[in-house]
């Protein structure tokens, strides 16, 4: 993302977490930008502490998007991409990441269409295709597949990666279309829920968690020997 050490700077990137309640990956670097005080996090989620499960742009520097209920994040992407080309700023990317299951929302599609009317190639959206919502399998609840096929009937450049890889996501994301392309692009990053922790891995259990000290201890166990980015 193009940043600045100003939150405010008005042609920076812009990142929509449509699926809010990962922003606790988010709030580290931008902490270590220097956004907010580092002190922050250690009242995450805490009465009175700014950094909630889901985030607050009133409250939190650098965030874009407050969250919580989901199926909106890709209209209000959208709706910033088409803000950011009318005041003229020709390399403003808009980013949004979305979960799989929040595309059970018809608002998703209603901006996916929308997205490609307008040529929106200053837009950059990521599906976590996890498998897996609240309610179970997402193909069991209500199935989203095909993702890519769906989104190119639509008009958008699709590529799909291993959400896992580092690489092989950096490279991905490196090597998208500039802004003026004129077509929305889609990234489908194929992962698994609670990678890396036997016991989290694609239980419906663990999609919501409390990490209990015992929980903790196991879970940094089974962590401790994965590979570092």
């Amino acid at each position: 993302m193009r940043l600045s050490d100003d939150a405010a700077w008005p042609k920076r990137d812009r990142l929509v977490l449509s699926k809010g309640h990962c922003a606790v990956g988010v709030y580290l670097l931008l902490a270590e930008r220097g956004y907010f005080p580092k002190e922050w996090l250690d009242g995450y989620t805490r009465v009175g502490n700014a950094l909630g499960d889901h985030p607050d742009m009133r409250r939190v520097p650098g965030i874009d998007f407050s969250s919580g209920s989901l199926g909106h994040g890709l209209s209000v992407a959208t709706g910033m991409a088409v803000s950011a080309r009318l005041r003229g700023y020709a390399d403003t990317r808009v980013w949004v990441l979305l979960g799989d299951q929040e595309l059970n929302e018809g608002q998703i599609w209603e901006a996916a269409q929308t997205a490609n009317h307008y040529g929106l190639g200053n837009l950059y959206a990521i599906v976590d295709r996890n498998e897996m919502g609240l309610d179970g399998h997402t193909e069991e609840v209500l199935a989203v597949e095909p993702i890519g096929e769906r989104f190119r009937a639509y008009g958008w450049e699709v590529r799909e990666v291993n959400g896992h890889d580092p690489t092989a996501l950096l490279s991905c994301l490196l090597n998208l279309p500039d802004p003026g392309s004129g077509r929305p692009h889609l990234v489908v990053a194929h992962t698994v829920k609670g990678k890396g922790v036997e016991y989290m891995e694609m239980s419906r259990v663990w999609h919501l968690g409390y990490l209990a000290p015992p929980d903790a201890e196991a879970t940094i166990a089974d962590v401790a020997d994965l590979p570092r980015c």
